[in-house]
């Protein structure tokens, strides 16, 4: 989708990452829709951003979209923990320095999980075969 043919272009890096972002935080969204939306009268920017809402049975990721954003395995890292150290910036200037252990181990998890799924995906995508048709006339 953004792969293109330049090998440094800054405002395509900023593109892949705004949308990225924008992805995941809608994922989580939708995710903490289901999962806490039936515990809570109202839902707020806690369950996005406080630490302390985080725990051991929060499930996020986005590994399927570095495929179609990101379309390169070996960038799938650095795009992964970029999406989190911004995460982690909006979380501290929301709620301040998490101190919560099971917030960077869910989260250190969810960084881990996203990059390999994600250059898993992206090599798959990137090794299946280019079809070639072959323009002959039935004479």
């Amino acid at each position: 989708m953004f792969y293109g043919a330049v090998v440094w272009d800054p405002w395509l890096i900023v593109a892949q990452i705004v949308c990225l972002q924008c992805a995941y935080y809608l994922t989580l969204g939708f995710f903490l829709s289901i999962l806490v939306w039936t515990r809570v009268s109202r839902m707020s920017l806690v369950y996005f951003l406080d630490f302390s809402s985080i725990t051991a049975s929060t499930v996020t990721g986005c590994a399927g979209y570095l495929v179609f954003m990101i379309e390169r395995a070996k960038k799938c890292l650095d795009f992964s923990v970029t999406l989190f150290v911004i995460h982690l910036c909006f979380c501290m200037l929301y709620g301040g320095w998490p101190s919560s252990v099971t917030w960077w181990i869910v989260n250190g998890t969810v960084i881990a999980i996203m990059a390999l799924l994600g250059e898993y995906l992206c090599i798959k995508r990137e090794l299946r075969e280019i079809p070639i048709t072959r323009l002959r006339s039935n004479v």
